[in-house]
């Protein structure tokens, strides 16, 4: 076995083959989330800096060196000249490509476009829908904002009426998650939006049950897969849903810019893309990407992190994150003046988890753990929520969230 700094010193000379990430991950007996000498070596494949630990992974994650060096020689190929090598060479790799994401995410080739990220999918959708004033759109109150954003621009520019929901977070019960999406719809509704992850504490929502209420009321369904997509194990194709969107450079570890758009095939043909294609009422999914030049690069590294992902495995991933979520929120979440916004049970939770501080602004804990440990943390501040988000990874080790318990603690008792 490499040592770390031989690990790192011969990727940097490409040395290290891209098979080393695979081979290193296959294992003659089984692996469980608590096996340290496995994500040990998962952790070898990051580069981690000695300066900070990086506990905000819900913004984006690394990529590990597979995908780094994948993206490394993508790049190095294309400008030995540009309209040749992207255009003509790299490029035969999309079609492969999006048949291993469409498999991932549960949904035919011909409904998925590769993108930039979940923002940039879901305002294509939000945008290209052909809605009119009065129409309805019922959405939560903790969705993300770009797409809160999206939406109230179409209300402005359209007429259409948002419903809002809200919840009680965490929320621990299903039945009332779905209730307060029902109670919201009208005859009027034309389509749900679900957050399937909330990313303001990793909350959960029962999106199944919720897109099949939805859709026996007659309306659409749009799914924000930002933080579920490899997050936790679902295909789009068990939830039933008509749109959905996710960033691939968050918990796939792909190069940033990269992300997927999903729209049922009977419904391409009436969306309009965002920017203008030969044929924009087509039922070609293909009409989304006509964006212009962007990095080839990064999007066919996207199939080293699949890899790497595959190597680990979608069950043993989701059980690592939860392991490590649990592992710190179980050693704060009693103390006297410290309230956890996410839930610590398993259908409601994955890997994300925030907390506050009773009579501290979030800010105040964001920036004591960055000064006295060196961890860079999220700070939530919406609606009722004044905490700090913490998102681990793969790569993510439990020495550093001892540090991350000793923080809290500590500003706790100050």
């Amino acid at each position: 076995m490499l040592s770390r700094k031989n690990f790192i010193y011969t990727s940097a000379l490409g040395v290290l083959p891209l098979s080393f990430a695979p081979s290193l991950l296959r294992c003659s007996s089984p692996v469980t989330s608590l096996d340290e000498n496995f994500w040990q070596q998962i952790r070898s494949q990051f580069i981690i800096s000695k300066d900070l630990i990086n506990l905000n992974n819900g913004g984006v994650s690394p990529q590990p060196l597979p995908v780094q060096k994948a993206h490394e020689e993508n790049l190095k190929l294309c400008n030995n000249g540009p309209s040749f090598y992207m255009w003509r060479q790299l490029d035969k790799q999309r079609e492969p490509l999006r048949q291993r994401l469409a498999n991932t995410f549960g949904c035919a080739p011909t409904e998925l476009a590769i993108n930039r990220n979940t923002t940039e999918g879901l305002n294509t959708i939000i945008a290209g829908l052909p809605l009119k004033a009065g129409d309805e759109v019922v959405l939560s109150k903790y969705d993300y904002p770009n797409m809160m954003n999206a939406w109230k621009q179409r209300a402005t520019r359209d007429g259409i009426v948002l419903k809002w929901v809200d919840f009680q977070l965490p929320e621990e019960d299903e039945n009332t998650v779905v209730a307060k999406f029902k109670a919201a719809i009208t005859s009027r509704t034309k389509l749900v939006h679900i957050t399937h992850i909330l990313n303001w504490t990793g909350q959960i929502l029962p999106a199944k049950k919720i897109a099949a209420m939805a859709r026996q009321a007659g309306a659409e369904v749009l799914l924000d897969a930002s933080h579920s997509f490899v997050h936790i194990d679902y295909k789009l194709s068990d939830l039933d849903v008509d749109y959905a969107a996710a960033s691939l450079h968050k918990w796939l570890c792909a190069p940033f810019g990269t992300g997927i758009m999903y729209i049922r095939k009977e419904k391409i043909a009436k969306v309009w893309p965002a920017f203008s294609a030969p044929l924009p009422e087509d039922d070609n999914i293909g009409k989304f990407e006509c964006i212009g030049t962007r990095s080839f690069a990064a999007e066919m590294a996207a199939a080293a992190a699949l890899d790497f992902h595959e190597n680990i495995g979608m069950n043993r991933k989701t059980e690592r994150l939860r392991f490590l979520k649990n592992y710190w929120c179980n050693a704060i979440k009693d103390l006297p003046k410290v309230k956890l916004y996410t839930s610590l049970r398993d259908e409601f939770s994955a890997g994300i988890a925030t907390f506050g501080i009773a009579g501290k602004d979030a800010g105040e804990i964001e920036n004591y753990l960055l000064k006295q440990y060196n961890i860079h943390t999220s700070v939530v501040k919406h609606e009722a929520l004044n905490g700090v988000r913490i998102s681990p990874n793969v790569y993510t080790s439990t020495r550093e969230l001892d540090l991350l318990i000793k923080g809290i603690k500590e500003f706790a008792a100050s």
